[in-house]
């Protein structure tokens, strides 16, 4: 099989690069990335030469309709998985058009270009965000309603219909998944675990939220790979699929115990004022992925957190370029009322 991964350079996509060229000899990848902040090819530098003639990067743009018809026509994949997406929701309150443009605009132009050259499948891989928020008690199941609360859940709950649309209007086949929080390797040190990783080993403020109470259900990213990967070979035509870790921390102590874990004092926590229009919980119940397609993730948590400090402890110099240039500039704003 020939499959189109976009954002393949990106903390998820160049994970399910790794695990395709890992796991799926007979697997060609063609990874179509824009390489905007958070798309890295360091992420893949290792595995590109090895893989050969398995694997070919393309530098490109979702929302360029001239040029994804021209890698189409040249590749003819068989299948596209659409990592490609503006994700951090901080991001998109300050710039919601960017998410929009990428999230929504970009899976149109990818579903009509997949059906008129005759691409066999398409998945979609979306997020538990747009679902909205959750009380104390209760889970998203796929029969949830969508009810996205930020520009970024917004723009990926349209890219989700548009793909029901696709399906249901042109019997397109086309498959989403939605994942609850990712951690692992490669992550961008926006995202809370890296950010609270990196900031703890270098001594630095850990910003933390309002509270620090809001909740998250934490899955590695290996296994929601493993899990993509089971939807595109097996999945359903038209349906969508829950991934998530049964497995929830309130920020608070998810913060706490990366700070036990690295021997370092809590006092490095500082509270900053709430993200506006904050989630305050998320739950995802996946049952359905595990009694249709047999998945179940792999990691505990204890262990997955494990290999992820030590991955981050012995990687200092991949964040520490990251956290040099343009995002120190974003961080400073971001959290300007940390004290100095």
């Amino acid at each position: 099989m020939k499959v189109v991964v976009t954002g393949g350079c990106g903390f998820i996509g160049s994970n399910f690069v790794r695990l395709a060229l890992e796991t799926r000899p007979a697997w060609r990848v063609i990874n179509y990335d824009l390489l905007t902040y958070a798309g890295n090819p360091e992420n893949l530098a290792d595995v590109a030469g090895a893989a050969g003639d398995r694997y070919r990067f393309v530098r490109g743009d979702v929302a360029d309709k001239e040029a994804v018809q021209k890698l189409f026509e040249a590749e003819q994949p068989d299948a596209i998985v659409n990592f490609a997406a503006e994700s951090h929701v901080d991001r998109s309150i300050k710039d919601p058009v960017r998410f929009v443009r990428t999230n929504t605009v970009g899976t149109q132009v990818l579903l009509t270009l997949a059906r008129e050259l005759g691409v066999k499948r398409f998945l979609q891989v979306s997020t538990d965000e747009v679902y909205g928020s959750l009380g104390p008690t209760g889970k998203f199941t796929e029969q949830t309603p969508l009810a996205p609360n930020s520009p970024y859940a917004a723009s990926k709950a349209a890219a989700d219909l548009l793909c029901r649309a696709a399906r249901h209007t042109f019997g397109q086949d086309v498959v989403v998944t939605r994942c609850s929080n990712n951690y692992g390797p490669y992550q961008f040190p926006e995202k809370l675990i890296p950010l609270m990783l990196s900031n703890a080993m270098s001594d630095q403020p850990l910003p933390v939220y309002g509270d620090g109470q809001h909740v998250r259900d934490w899955l590695h990213v290996r296994d929601h790979c493993e899990a993509v990967a089971l939807v595109l070979e097996r999945g359903v035509a038209g349906e969508v699929y829950n991934i998530g870790g049964n497995n929830e921390w309130k920020n608070l102590d998810l913060v706490r115990l990366l700070l036990k874990l690295l021997g370092k004092p809590e006092s490095l926590i500082r509270f900053v004022p709430d993200r506006p229009g904050h989630d305050r919980r998320y739950a995802i119940d996946c049952g359905k992925i595990e009694r249709e397609l047999g998945w179940r993730p792999r990691h505990t948590f204890e262990a997955g957190l494990s290999e992820t400090i030590a991955w981050y402890q012995t990687h200092r110099g991949w964040w520490e370029r990251i956290k040099s240039g343009e995002y120190r500039k974003y961080y400073a704003e971001q959290y300007a009322t940390i004290a100095k």
